[in-house]
């Protein structure tokens, strides 16, 4: 390396000096001294050196290694079918060491649900760490209760709480009836105006609407958009059942009992669809073939409402069971500012609910958090794309490099989104050395012991100590975080691969994983 800046300093000088023809600064016409020409020289030597200093590295970064691959990697590569032409891959010592491995690190690549770590950065770098969301109950400012009934409407502000449950929202509603509501004599109002979002698509993805991951960020939504149906097989049928049974919606199970087959996934055979009933309710149709070698107890999720009718139906029921009346409808509007607060829950703070989006991979509270970023930044703009902006500029402050980041929703359920590894790397060791690094660290899963990691590398030395996120689409494979090394050093490990057969490249991850730890 030495030599090749020391040549290209040499070829510099005499090619300046052999053709460039520099004039007085006075007097054009008169020859310049030698003194002139060789201070002119020697700033044109200076800063075509500058720019190489600034060059050269990117120009050499993607073959750069320090050391020579681990044979694992590459074995497990070969068996997937997988060139290296398709893998970025970066290891790092976080105390500022050197690169003990870096390939195509400059390479814009689809991170999957990696691309959370973006988003858990920015949040915890620009909302801080005692961050929260409100949601709000109020009535008018003259509203007075009488005999029970609260005159006039029922206002629900959402503040984009991701984490809103049936049991929180259950809290929120006991309260009202602590004080003495029993009817609402107008209508319940619902304030989404925190956010301002583009139209949504649950099946725009992949053609699952029903699939919870596909459910969009919403300002006042109730349990992530998703209702959980309980399945308890008997040897006579299945019996089905939703507990609390939002209004509005009903079940209608076909459900076959067949012979002996697998029961790994019991979900493997059965499909669910919606239509709409003849009362103008939504119909959650499911059938398919149950073997009957399935007996256990099993759940599986949906999304068969959009979380407006979702929140409404879950409040209409719970409202009715704690005994209270409604005499209005539903209908969306603004809470006044003189509004009178009857009631108000807090969210869990903000690490809390990112170690619920990291452990479990869950996108929907990646694609609310990208738009409170948008909407605490720049209030009445597009959120999500004013959260890609805050974001870019959380990261440049940081010193990473964002000439190639593109933001979708923040959460990697995206064709669309890119980064490079060498900015995922850059990420982790500014994380470790911020001022929110245990927060970060403790949202991400633990290689063999919790999350979506939780079965991965039993009885190898990764496990336990891999603090890692992946993530997973046709034709990704994703993977970064922090790996604690026998050595006692702590490294950032970013491994992303974009090719047909990424999905056979588990095997890699682990190979990465174990090579990392077991220095």
């Amino acid at each position: 390396m030495k030599d090749l800046f020391r040549t290209y300093q040499k070829c510099v000088f005499i090619a300046a000096r052999q053709t460039i023809w520099i004039p007085h600064r006075h007097n054009p016409k008169q020859p310049p001294t030698s003194r002139s020409r060789a201070n002119t020289l020697k700033r044109i030597t200076s800063r075509l050196t500058r720019q190489l200093v600034l060059l050269l590295p990117l120009a050499l970064a993607p073959h750069a290694h320090s050391e020579e691959w681990p044979a694992t990697l590459d074995a497990s590569l070969t068996r997937a079918g997988i060139p290296r032409s398709a893998v970025a891959v970066l290891v790092q010592d976080v105390a500022d060491g050197p690169l003990l491995l870096e390939h195509r690190s400059t390479e814009p690549m689809n991170p999957a649900s990696v691309m959370k770590l973006v988003t858990t950065f920015a949040a915890l770098d620009q909302l801080g760490p005692a961050f929260s969301w409100t949601t709000r109950l109020s009535s008018g400012a003259g509203a007075r209760l009488q005999d029970g009934v609260l005159p006039g409407d029922l206002f629900v502000t959402g503040g984009g709480d991701p984490r809103l449950s049936r049991e929180r929202l259950w809290l929120l509603l006991r309260d009202l009836r602590a004080q003495g509501i029993r009817r609402i004599a107008g209508d319940v109002v619902t304030d989404r105006s925190f956010f301002k979002l583009p139209p949504h698509d649950p099946g725009s993805f992949d053609r699952r609407p029903l699939r919870p991951y596909n459910v969009g960020a919403d300002a006042l939504t109730v349990d992530y958009g998703a209702i959980n149906v309980h399945f308890r097989p008997s040897p006579d049928g299945v019996s089905v059942a939703i507990d609390p049974l939002p209004s509005g919606l009903a079940l209608d199970t076909r459900i076959r009992r067949t012979g002996n087959g697998s029961c790994v996934d019991p979900t493997a055979q059965l499909g669910a669809t919606t239509v709409t009933g003849s009362g103008g309710e939504t119909l959650l149709r499911i059938d398919g073939n149950l073997p009957s070698t399935c007996t256990e107890a099993f759940d599986w999720n949906f999304a068969p409402l959009p979380p407006d009718r979702l929140f409404e139906g879950l409040f209409r029921s719970l409202w009715r069971d704690l005994g209270g009346e409604l005499d209005g409808r539903f209908r969306d509007g603004r809470t006044p500012p003189d509004a009178l607060l009857l009631a108000e829950s807090r969210s869990p703070s903000l690490p809390e609910v990112l170690r619920d989006m990291n452990k479990w991979s869950n996108n929907v509270i990646a694609r609310t958090l990208l738009a409170t970023l948008g909407a605490t930044a720049e209030p009445g703009e597009d959120s999500p794309t004013a959260g890609a902006r805050r974001v870019l500029r959380s990261l440049s402050a940081n010193g990473i490099d964002t000439e190639q980041l593109v933001i979708e929703n923040g959460a990697g359920l995206s064709r669309s989104e890119r980064l490079t590894a060498r900015s995922l790397g850059q990420l982790l060791l500014a994380a470790w050395h911020g001022r929110t690094m245990p927060e970060l660290i403790a949202s991400l899963p633990i290689v063999g012991i919790d999350g979506t990691a939780s079965k991965r590398l039993a009885g190898s030395p990764a496990q336990g100590s891999a603090h890692i996120k992946t993530g997973t689409l046709d034709g990704v494979r994703s993977m970064a975080g922090y790996v604690l090394a026998r050595n006692g050093h702590r490294y950032a490990v970013v491994l992303l691969i974009n090719h047909p057969n990424a999905g056979a490249s588990r095997d890699s991850q682990d190979a990465v994983l174990e090579w990392v730890a077991g220095r």
